[in-house]
């Protein structure tokens, strides 16, 4: 009786196992996982409008714009990187990356010398370089968006399915939206001071972001009012500054600009600079068209309005 009993058990157990087995279903996690994943190949369209198919997934990526680059180490993917521009300097482990050379001149011996799987490139690169890497069986995909978070938002996703990385890329739009909202939200009922974007001063002439420049339209975000909101492109004139003259002048912080600025005729005489409402920036933060993005616009904010980022 105590053999057949311990037999009755055991069978039990069995069963109750196996049931436990089939209600856990381990294999689905492991096909959802799986379905999560890029399948290879893949196909992209670029911003050349080439329908680009990626066979594998790439290892060695050379990236021949900074923003690109930027956006590659966000992802997670900065060790599969193998060559990057003279310009690219973000983050600061890039720089133990060899350099191919300039955005628009890449010197395509050095490419050709990485052995990539994938280049990828972006604003200012010439179709002549494009299909001088392709005579060479180079995968080449161009991304570059409209000027907008929007334009934005789809180079990262992109860029993400090409290097098997879509969850990160989606991970790194969002938060991207939730600062903008943040950002956009706080400023939404402040009053707005007349802001002056610098790009360019002196004897080379006088360069801001107009008013359809994705720079102008990021300090109206930001909750000021462009003062350069008259003008198209970048080009503008001291006189009609001296005439605006803006509550805040907004410059790079880099070669001394700030400093040189308020030694310059004509500047130095405007009641921001009288009032000391200039301010530095990373401009790399604005018009690099990648992941810090949102964080350009939150520190523009965190200028026009420090009030409200206490």
């Amino acid at each position: 009786m105590i053999t057949k009993n311990r037999v009755i058990a055991l069978c039990l157990v069995i069963i109750l196992i196996f049931s436990f087995s089939a209600c856990a279903k381990p294999s689905e996690k492991g096909v959802k996982k799986a379905e999560e994943k890029e399948v290879y190949p893949v196909k992209i369209v670029d911003s050349y409008n080439r329908e680009v198919i990626i066979e594998s997934k790439p290892m060695r990526i050379v990236s021949i714009a900074p923003n690109i680059t930027e956006t590659i180490f966000a992802l997670g993917l900065g060790k599969k990187l193998v060559g990057r521009t003279d310009y690219c300097d973000y983050p600061e482990e890039v720089k133990n990356i060899p350099s191919i050379g300039s955005l628009m001149e890449p010197n395509i011996e050095k490419i050709v010398d990485l052995k990539p799987d994938l280049v990828v490139a972006s604003t200012h690169f010439k179709k002549d370089v494009l299909k001088k890497l392709e005579e060479l069986n180079i995968k080449v995909i161009v991304l570059y968006g409209e000027e907008s978070f929007e334009g934005v938002y789809e180079v990262i996703k992109k860029l993400g399915k090409a290097l098997d990385a879509k969850d990160e890329a989606e991970r790194i739009v969002s938060n991207m939206k939730e600062k903008v909202s943040n950002v956009t939200e706080k400023v939404k009922n402040a009053e707005r001071p007349e802001v002056y974007y610098v790009v360019g001063f002196g004897e080379g002439g006088d360069y801001t972001a107009g008013r359809d420049t994705f720079i102008g339209k990021m300090i109206e975000l930001a909750g000021g009012l462009n003062a350069a909101r008259d003008v198209e492109g970048w080009k503008y004139s001291l006189e009609r500054l001296i005439e605006k003259d803006p509550d805040i002048l907004i410059c790079s912080k880099y070669y001394d600009t700030k400093k040189r600025l308020m030694n310059t005729n004509g500047y130095k005489d405007l009641t921001a600079v009288k009032k000391g409402k200039v301010f530095e920036i990373d401009n790399n933060l604005l018009e690099r068209q990648g992941p810090r993005l949102a964080d350009g616009l939150e520190e523009l904010a965190k200028i026009i309005h420090p009030e409200l980022f206490k």
